[in-house]
């Protein structure tokens, strides 16, 4: 695949937070390689045009680099750094937001036989494979609509469909097609996720949850697994460290108030699984925060 074309649109569009006059489209641009860094991954395909990147999910490690793409189907806390970027050869990254209701559109739209059968059980909610000159002819086209925002809002729907269209139809088609069945293991984890990540201060037993989802305890615990490489307990506790590393970014002075306001009733405990997770206490990371105040931008792109 030849990637000039691609690599000077995104340069030539890139901002700082990553948007762009397209919705759900995203471009990155960084010019050196980075530390890990926590962050959730976001409901998107992300394309490497150059450069590359290494993502950590639970016990799993994901590496992708120019001319692959990694898709992750559910919201999930990752670490990421880049691992090859430099100011000559800046990392550069096209990522497209993946709406579930267009993708349930597309398969209903599909003839039978068009797209392969599902595997049973969850796939795992973040995949990675080499992309197809198909998808990144889509993507360049889709790019190109920056220089011409007067096309944009009829024909930037029409190659997103295409976009996920030869994903859908590619060897990780699973893992999104699975995002539009309202039914599927994967969508019934993914809302066990969403009421996680809105009620992640409370309490919950695992049954309950698993009933929450629609499924028997032993099935939800199994696909929950799969999917996030994380136990449900296991999965809260990042999303408790992310939020409370938000918090102190404005509320720097107050770590125990911040510790019990995401679920810690152990202040020692909130410090220290703090620590091992972001290499700095609670007090010393919160200076170093000072003044961040926004979630960050989807962590794969």
């Amino acid at each position: 695949m030849d990637l000039t074309e691609l690599r000077a649109l995104l340069a030539r569009h890139a901002r700082p937070d990553m948007r762009t006059s397209i919705d759900g489209v995203l471009i990155s641009k960084v010019d050196r390689r980075t530390p890990p860094a926590t962050s959730m991954s976001g409901t998107v395909l992300a394309f490497i045009a150059q450069g590359a990147k290494q993502i950590a999910l639970g016990d799993r490690m994901y590496e992708y680099r120019a001319g692959q793409y990694l898709v992750a189907s559910v919201d999930l806390p990752v670490t990421g750094r880049f691992t090859r970027a430099s100011a000559d050869a800046p990392a550069l990254g096209f990522g497209l937001v993946l709406r579930p209701a267009l993708i349930a559109e597309l398969l209903s739209q599909a003839a039978p036989g068009d797209l392969p059968p599902l595997a049973g059980g969850a796939p795992s909610g973040m995949v990675v494979s080499d992309a197809p000159d198909e998808l990144g002819n889509a993507v360049v086209r889709m790019l190109r609509l920056l220089d011409r925002p007067r096309d944009a809002t009829v024909l930037a729907p029409l190659i997103e469909r295409e976009i996920l269209w030869r994903v859908l139809t590619g060897e990780q088609g699973a893992a999104v097609r699975q995002l539009g069945l309202a039914d599927s293991s994967l969508s019934h984890v993914a809302r066990a996720v969403s009421w996680i990540r809105d009620h992640y201060a409370q309490s919950f037993r695992v049954e309950d949850l698993a009933r929450r989802s629609g499924m028997s305890a032993s099935a939800f615990y199994r696909n929950f697994q799969a999917v996030t490489s994380m136990s449900p307990i296991q999965f809260q506790k990042q999303i408790r460290l992310l939020e409370a590393r938000l918090l102190l970014a404005t509320h720097p002075n107050d770590v125990t108030g911040v510790g019990v306001r995401v679920g810690y009733e152990s202040p020692s405990q909130f410090s220290r699984e703090y620590r091992r997770q972001f290499g700095a206490p609670p007090s010393q990371d919160a200076a170093r925060l000072r003044g961040v105040t926004r979630a960050p931008a989807p962590a794969v792109v």
